[in-house]
């Protein structure tokens, strides 16, 4: 990363160190949320608030983590 100016790359050297695997994890949880929230608030009725759809949208995210998560530790579980 010789060509990027010092301050990203501590950026990037930062993300990928494995002591910074929550923060960067939560961070992306929230931009996927940004991405799918507008797909579900054009799913759901008319009624239902901005507010609601991004909840639904992070509620369904969380519990594909979870999922995800769960489905590593059973096959995996030396690692653990």
């Amino acid at each position: 990363m010789e060509y990027l100016p010092p301050e990203i790359s501590e950026v990037f050297a930062l993300a990928i160190s494995k002591r910074n695997r929550v923060p960067l994890s939560l961070f992306l949880l929230l931009c996927f949320n940004l991405l799918l929230a507008p797909a579900v608030q054009a799913a759901t009725p008319i009624s239902e608030s901005r507010f609601s759809a991004y909840t639904i949208t992070l509620l369904g995210l969380v519990t594909l983590s979870l999922c995800i998560y769960l489905f590593v530790v059973i096959f995996q579980p030396e690692r653990f």
